[in-house]
């Protein structure tokens, strides 16, 4: 643990505006933030505190991920490969999450076979072990907590959910339903495009569409409403996930879910944001110009002011890049783009210690220099230890 530190000559983007000035840290806590410069030649230790010249870089909120399976390919990095040491796995996962600046973390484990191949009930008991046992190691830098992906149609989301309904680091659940013919795939052709890798002829590819089908008539229902009053019943927040229709986002608001991750249509966004459901998109979306499933793209619904949060789903380092290209591409202010990644979330997820560089707030900071536009990361703080 660091005892005063000062980050200066920098920019520092603060929940208001981006001002040219110094952050100063004690301990765990932001103490101050105050425009102007220390006069200082890189780093030095002045009146025994630590002085760290940014040289002009940005300053920011620790990021805040809601929504990653990036955890998942270190644990199954091919299919049908499960690599050997869970605790490896994880170590490696939060290496590159910090490196891309995260600082808090929810790694998002699926509940639902969607078929035996993919060993779903192994990697999330996998996950979860790994997890328990590297925080109570405390060796993890980024801060890891859980977000549990329900898929409500799968007859065994039950068998899988209720084991860890209790774990007192679950933060959200949200509600998937991956259905040939229904939300982020109500054209079949999207569908079998997305699993073209399975090669299925056109036999087998109708058989599967009615078994899913059938499935989904059976559990969806059911395994919806008892998720949602175990979440309830805990306080545990629920996204509403691929929302299509303006139905499917009514639905949710009179469910109780308080957030519509991943809508695929303007019209759904748009209702989203009329019922007040937080609103979260890909920041892979971001930065590759559109939805590579054929959805909407996230630049033109934060243009039209229907985003709140973004995601870095498969690609980590696509959250920070996604948020500068918010403010690059889009026009957003870079204080309201980078709150996508840091006030935001801490605000759905009742995380109230974090997300903003401002007095009192938890010392969770990243420096950043823009390289051809592109966000580097340099260097990484939580809660005042330094982390990369």
């Amino acid at each position: 643990m660091t005892g005063e530190v000062i980050f200066t000559n920098a920019n520092v983007v603060t929940p208001q505006g981006t001002i040219y000035g110094t952050v100063v840290t004690r301990g765990e806590t932001i103490a101050a933030v105050e425009e102007g410069t220390v006069r200082t030649g890189g780093v030095c230790s002045c009146g025994g505190s630590m002085v760290r010249d940014v040289e002009g870089d940005y300053i920011i909120p620790g990021l805040i991920e809601m929504h990653t399976d990036h955890l998942e390919t270190q644990f199954q990095p091919r299919p049908g490969v499960l690599w050997p040491s869970a605790l490896a796995a994880l170590v490696a996962h939060d290496t590159q999450v910090v490196g891309s600046g995260i600082t808090t973390v929810l790694d998002s484990i699926c509940c639902g076979q969607l078929n035996e191949g993919k060993m779903r009930h192994t990697l999330l008991s996998m996950s979860v072990a790994a997890i328990r046992d590297a925080r109570s190691k405390n060796i993890l830098r980024a801060d890891h907590q859980m977000h549990l992906r329900c898929e409500i149609c799968d007859p065994y989301v039950m068998e899988m959910f209720e084991p860890y309904a209790d774990e007192a680091i679950l933060r959200l659940v949200s509600l998937m339903d991956h259905t040939p013919g229904q939300r982020q795939f109500c054209d079949y052709a999207k569908y079998r495009e997305y699993y073209k890798q399975e090669d299925w002829t056109d036999e087998q590819f109708s058989g599967l569409v009615e078994k899913l089908k059938d499935e989904q008539e059976r559990n969806a229902a059911v395994n919806r409403s008892v998720i949602l009053a175990m979440c309830h019943r805990r306080g545990i927040p629920v996204a509403s996930h691929d929302d299509t229709t303006e139905e499917h986002v009514a639905e949710a608001v009179r469910e109780g879910i308080t957030i519509s991750e991943f809508p695929t249509t303007a019209a759904a966004a748009a209702k989203a944001r009329e019922l007040g459901l937080g609103i979260v998109m890909g920041a892979p979306n971001v930065v590759r110009g559109g939805s590579h499933s054929g959805n909407i793209s996230a630049r033109e619904l934060a243009a039209q002011g229907l985003l709140d949060i973004l995601s870095s789903d498969y690609v980590p380092a696509s959250l920070l890049h996604g948020a500068f290209m918010l403010h690059q591409q889009v026009g957003i202010p870079l204080h309201e783009a980078l709150a996508t990644v840091t006030a935001n979330p801490a605000r759905l997820l009742s995380l109230h210690d974090r997300g903003e560089i401002a007095t009192g707030k938890r010392a969770d900071i990243v420096r950043v220099k823009l390289v051809d536009d592109v966000p580097v990361v340099r260097t990484v703080w939580r809660g005042g230890n330094r982390l990369l």
